[in-house]
């Protein structure tokens, strides 16, 4: 889809049923930008300042669940959170699963990242909102990174499998949502996201980095890859252990806790660098 198709025509569709989930909750999402941000070019890093908002104060973290935040005003967004794919096929894939309820086609988390990224590349003269467009992508790409956000279409990414967080209700979605990051803040960094992200941050090598931005020849193939490694990781380890009603505790925090904690880190890590190559 065209980036010009996709700013005009999105404004004017309304998504009627689409799941209210919010990928990474505040804290996840202000981690992923903190190190984000931490890791810009010069250049880079002069661009986002010049976009963020007034009220950010320099600060992308702070703007990192604006997306999330304006859902109610713009309705047309939210499928841009997500993809679905069939049941328990383990696989992702573009052209099948990337539309709305209504099936219109590049209308999910790897549309949007695609979109956003096009119109970016507009900068500094453009007919884009490049603030809103930072904002979205900076949101997307940590979106893309939930597992449970390239989930299951009969659960709606988990959100449908009601389970027990040690003794709290919840589903499934929202324990990779928020209950492992607020249990791990609690347990392990002093109920603190810059001490979590700093954390983080200071144990990603190089190694690693190389390996994570070695995704693909253009910003698309790396939407993707990102996507095909979250259902992965659904099947893997957020679906597993976890059927309706099941009591979620030590065994399943302790063995997830790493898979939340370097998605968090391959997000800010590929943000970084799509920004850094969108911004030369």
């Amino acid at each position: 889809m065209g980036s010009s198709n996709f700013v005009y025509i999105v404004f004017l569709l309304l998504i009627a049923g689409a799941p209210l989930s919010y990928a990474w909750g505040v804290d996840g999402h202000y981690m992923i930008c903190r190190i984000a941000q931490s890791r810009l070019t010069s250049t880079a890093s002069s661009a986002v300042l010049d976009l963020l908002p007034s009220g950010a104060n320099g600060d992308l973290a702070s703007e990192c669940s604006w997306a999330d935040n304006v859902r109610t005003a713009y309705p047309w967004s939210s499928p841009l959170h997500y993809v679905d794919t069939p049941d328990n096929l383990c696989t992702y894939d573009y052209s099948r699963d990337c539309h709305d309820s209504s099936g219109n086609a590049g209308y999910c988390v790897v549309g949007a990242i695609n979109n956003y990224t096009t119109q970016l590349l507009s900068y500094p003269t453009s007919r884009y909102n490049l603030t809103q467009a930072l904002m979205f992508l900076a949101h997307f790409m940590g979106d893309v990174h939930q597992p449970l956000h390239v989930g299951f279409t009969t659960d709606a990414g988990g959100n449908g499998i009601t389970v027990y967080w040690y003794t709290t209700k919840t589903n499934l979605h929202s324990v990779w949502d928020t209950k492992i990051i607020q249990t791990a803040m609690s347990n392990y960094y002093g109920n603190d996201h810059n001490i979590m992200a700093d954390s983080i941050n200071a144990n990603i090598t190089s190694d690693q980095v190389s390996q994570w931005d070695a995704c693909g020849s253009s910003s698309a193939d790396c939407a993707n890859n990102f996507a095909t490694e979250s259902i992965q990781d659904a099947c893997s380890y957020a679906y597993q252990d976890a059927s309706q009603n099941a009591k979620l505790n030590d065994t399943y925090f302790l063995s997830r806790k790493p898979i939340v904690e370097t998605r968090i880190a391959q997000a800010g890590v590929r943000l970084a660098n799509l920004l850094n190559q969108i911004f030369v």
